[in-house]
């Protein structure tokens, strides 16, 4: 029996499980400052950006997380060069990176070779910044999925993240994040990204188990949220 993880009941709640997103390649600065102008308005708990819109002005929103991606969105970079990109977002103010693995090396079973990649930008960030390892679960079979989770265990991860966003086969599942957090069990938390959309959505993927939430849309989720009169 999967178990079932309580949601927040409000908005504010909700707010505080966010990280921001704003990846469009045509993303202006203008627009990374609206979106930490919302993030403030919104409450949420960090806004994530590319690495060129760093180091980011959060005067605005006193206490809030930056966090960034690295080898975004293929994950087919050199391991140096992705902990190079993390060591570099660190210099330039990041609090949490959001890597991805190579999905090809995962598919073909070389989970030696993704646990390596991962422990590289593990051994490149210091200690208190939170690294995420995005597994774009919706190209992974169950098995994949479950021996990914455990080799970013095993590297140094705190978070397995379910989605990039910009991969055909699609974002965040149910049964994706169920299977996530079972398999890390407490010890790494559970990040659900990619097609997050509605309220409804968004509780559910809390309810599976993510401890985060990767979302563009933020402030028509919180709305929903807001609007639903059982929350």
């Amino acid at each position: 029996m999967t178990a079932t993880h309580d949601a927040p009941h409000d908005a504010a709640g909700l707010a505080r499980l966010v990280d921001h997103t704003l990846l469009k390649p045509e993303a202006t600065v203008a627009d990374v400052q609206a979106l930490v102008e919302e993030a403030a308005r919104l409450g949420v708990y960090s806004v994530c950006v590319s690495p060129s819109f760093l180091p980011l002005d959060t005067s605005a929103a006193p206490g809030l997380h930056v966090a960034t991606v690295c080898g975004f969105p293929s994950g087919k970079h050199h391991s140096d060069v992705k902990a190079a990109e993390a060591a570099r977002s660190v210099r330039d103010g990041a609090d949490e990176v959001d890597m991805v693995i190579d999905v090809g090396a995962a598919i073909e079973g070389r989970f030696d070779a993704v646990e390596a990649d991962i422990a590289a930008v593990r051994a490149a960030t210091p200690g208190d910044v939170v690294l995420k390892v995005i597994i774009e679960s919706a190209a992974l079979t169950d098995e994949q999925v479950v021996a990914v989770c455990e080799a970013a265990e095993r590297a140094g991860a705190d978070f397995v993240k379910t989605s990039t966003g910009f991969h055909p086969a699609g974002g965040a599942t149910v049964h994706a994040v169920e299977l996530m957090a079972r398999t890390v069990g407490g010890r790494l938390g559970v990040k659900a990204s990619g097609g997050i959309r509605t309220s409804a959505d968004a509780v559910a993927m809390v309810q599976a188990g993510a401890t985060r939430l990767g979302l563009s849309g933020t402030a028509a989720v919180l709305a929903g949220l807001e609007a639903d009169a059982g929350y």
